[in-house]
């Protein structure tokens, strides 16, 4: 039998990937409308969406801390694996920062986060326009590496899959069940 992730590893993939893929595609759009209500309401949902990603990743990460990963197929030379787990690790690195770089972006901006209108939470830093500005850029530079990251993740997988014919790509596809 394939070696696999677990249910949970894969379930918390997929969720976040499309997670991400929402958040991004909200943050491209909001970012050129004019101030209005719905600007707002957009930034309120942006910011609730990357609360909540950065809590399914931590969770996520200690998940895999916990549960390895599956072997690596056989055939795969040292150095793929290698830069495969590199990789997988930066890809972490930038969703933990992704929502930190925002949430610092909110305070510096003297815009407090509140998760789903009810849970204010702490500005982690004192008003200061310029340093918002700074950290703007930060979050959006952060955010098209993340995009360049998941191409290459995307790219590798399919090359496993329909290049290599081997088992990486599968090992992380939910299994439907027949009736």
């Amino acid at each position: 039998m394939t070696p696999r992730y677990t249910s949970t590893a894969i379930a918390l993939h997929w969720l976040i990937a499309l997670g991400i893929l929402a958040s991004f595609s909200l943050g491209l759009y909001m970012t050129d409308l004019s101030l209005s209500p719905t600007k707002l309401k957009l930034y309120s949902w942006h910011k609730w969406a990357g609360v909540t990603l950065f809590a399914l990743i931590v969770f996520r990460l200690g998940w895999r801390l916990t549960h390895p990963a599956p072997a690596l197929p056989d055939t795969m030379p040292p150095a793929l694996r290698l830069a495969a787990s590199a990789a997988h690790w930066v890809l972490y690195a930038l969703m933990l920062a992704i929502p930190l770089s925002g949430w610092l972006m909110s305070s510096a901006k003297g815009f407090q986060t509140v998760w789903f209108g009810v849970l204010p939470l702490p500005d982690l830093l004192a008003k200061d326009a310029a340093l918002g500005d700074t950290l703007k850029d930060v979050h959006e530079a952060l955010n098209f590496t993340l995009l360049a990251m998941v191409g290459l993740h995307v790219a590798a997988a399919l090359k496993h899959h329909f290049i290599d014919r081997d088992t990486v790509l599968t090992r992380m596809l939910p299994r439907f069940r027949q009736s």
